[in-house]
């Protein structure tokens, strides 16, 4: 059995004899482990200190422009509220559930969700898909790769009603298309149609956010191993085979955000369709759930309607995100 027992030395520093075997003895300074782990816990402290001091600005962020607006949000989706005048005091009596009952037999509201399903039903998946397909060529060698990068991001960074012009010059009643196709252009136009509305704002959408989640995946890309690649070329896989085998389970960390992101910039569509279509036109046919809380709370005056809408929503969104991430991570 081993024994420790103290011993005196010329020194200060106290030390123990350890008995290893018979006629074998060694002696080990007691503070010099003390004191290293003391400097350890004060170095994780310092480390500690630091990280929070780094992050109590994005902290603070998320506390003053996302948590303390949504709590205040509550709080009016269950009171009677007004906007008023700065100085004026109006009473906001508590009406519980009536504004969350108002949200859901208001057809209007029935119809801007069943938009959004529209909308990212063919948003989501041309994003992925899209998105994926151009990293993954503009990932390999070829020319002008780096003209071809600035040119699919370069919409991303453009203003919206910049771009709302160019896609109303190509697709208006009088439009370049239309005129392209003559009589086989449909009637009414494109964005004009109640059929046609939210599948055009899902393709002007999927094509101004497309250079975004391109620049996500190439980032991915940059952690998959060339060597995975050289072996399963090896193994007589070919692009598509590689492709499939390779970058997709490769990248799937960065298509799960990108799933997520889609829907949550989906589900906030505002700019889109009220620039394109007049507001939600035609009737209701691209209305969104953003939109319509803009519509009741601002222009109509019922901002306790609009808040409801708006608990609804990210109740909404927060669900179809989960499943999402359910859903591209059941392959892991």
């Amino acid at each position: 059995m081993t024994k420790l027992r103290p011993t005196a030395t010329a020194t200060a520093t106290a030390t123990a004899t350890a008995t290893v075997g018979p006629g074998a003895t060694t002696t080990v300074p007691i503070g010099a482990g003390a004191s290293g782990q003391a400097a350890g816990i004060r170095h994780r402290r310092v480390r500690s200190r630091t990280g929070a001091l780094f992050v109590t600005p994005y902290v603070l962020f998320l506390v003053f422009v996302f948590a303390v607006p949504m709590v205040y949000t509550l709080w009016i989706s269950v009171h009677r509220f007004y906007f008023t005048a700065p100085g004026t005091h109006v009473d906001s009596p508590w009406v519980g559930l009536s504004n969350y009952r108002d949200v859901f037999t208001d057809p209007v509201v029935g119809r801007a969700f069943l938009n959004i399903a529209v909308f990212l039903v063919i948003n989501v998946p041309l994003t992925v898909i899209l998105a994926l397909v151009l990293a993954s060529a503009l990932n390999s060698k070829i020319r002008f790769r780096a003209f071809f990068r600035a040119a699919y991001y370069l919409p991303y960074i453009t203003a919206s009603v910049a771009l709302v012009a160019v896609w109303q010059f190509l697709f208006g009643s009088d439009g370049f298309v239309n005129n392209l196709l003559g009589s086989h252009a449909p009637d009414p136009s494109w964005l004009v149609n109640s059929h046609l509305a939210m599948p055009m704002i899902a393709f002007f959408v999927t094509w101004k956010q497309l250079g975004f989640f391109v620049m996500l995946y190439l980032a991915a890309l940059q952690n998959v191993g060339k060597e995975l690649y050289e072996a399963a070329s090896v193994d007589g896989a070919g692009r598509v085979r590689q492709f499939f085998a390779v970058t997709v389970p490769g990248v799937r960390p960065a298509t799960t955000l990108v799933l997520i992101y889609a829907i949550i910039t989906g589900a906030n569509l505002f700019s889109e369709p009220y620039l394109l279509t007049g507001g939600g036109g035609p009737d209701h046919a691209s209305t969104s759930p953003v939109l319509l809380m803009y519509q009741k709370g601002i222009e109509q005056g019922h901002p306790d309607f609009a808040a409801a809408l708006g608990v609804v929503l990210v109740a909404f969104v927060l669900v179809i995100s989960l499943a999402a991430r359910k859903l591209s991570e059941r392959g892991n």
